[in-house]
């Protein structure tokens, strides 16, 4: 298994130096990150339908948004890609409401720390009604994020402090993820790149 993992990081690795072969750019960049989406997507695709084929589907599916109220965390030219998206697709009405949102969360959580800021419940500024309405960029963080047990995800929701109460994840994709964005990050920071983690709502506002 860990040789499994380990092979993710390489992937990454090489999808960052893919992204910096003419130098560092957003344009190289995004579409390298997009790649490597793409390829934890195709993962995922296939752990749900091995999961239903053994009668133990994942129980995460659009407009489910339990996980979307804890703070998320993402690399900064995931959320490049993030802001380029909304900029580009949203109108200027609702980039301004994304930010009021994002402003509102970061005050709230900007003074937490350690247990405060990680079981700390407010929704993401880019959910409306329920659902996400970036989905199709969002960051690695909710990519890998399966859960096979609704309720458990609900119990995090209302007893975060509950350390028996942690939604009942998929190690594998997680695991794989993290890493595959672990190699990615090292690749661009092996070219002169400047690569720190934020909270989503940070770079929104």
């Amino acid at each position: 298994m860990e040789n499994i993992v380990k092979a993710f990081y390489h992937d990454g690795y090489q999808l960052g130096m893919k992204a910096t072969k003419s130098g560092i750019t957003a344009e190289g960049t995004f579409d390298a990150l997009q790649e490597m989406y793409a390829a934890i997507d195709n993962l995922n695709d296939s752990l749900l339908d091995l999961a239903r084929q053994q009668g133990q589907p994942i129980h995460c599916k659009k407009g489910c948004s339990w996980c979307c109220h804890q703070p998320i965390f993402a690399l900064e030219y995931e959320l490049d890609y993030l802001k380029a998206y909304i900029l580009n697709n949203f109108s200027g009405q609702e980039q301004d409401a994304i930010s009021k949102r994002a402003a509102a969360k970061n005050d709230k959580l900007k003074n937490l720390k350690d247990d405060a800021l990680l079981n700390s419940k407010s929704p993401c500024p880019l959910l409306k009604d329920g659902t996400c309405t970036t989905y199709t960029v969002r960051p690695m963080a909710c990519r890998i994020y399966l859960s096979t047990n609704v309720d458990s995800c609900l119990r995090f929701y209302n007893h975060p402090e509950d350390k028996s109460s942690y939604p009942a994840l998929l190690d594998f994709p997680m695991r794989a993820g993290r890493m595959m964005n672990e190699g990615f990050k090292a690749a661009l920071k092996s070219a002169g790149a400047k690569v720190e983690e934020f909270r989503i709502e940070e770079k929104l506002c």
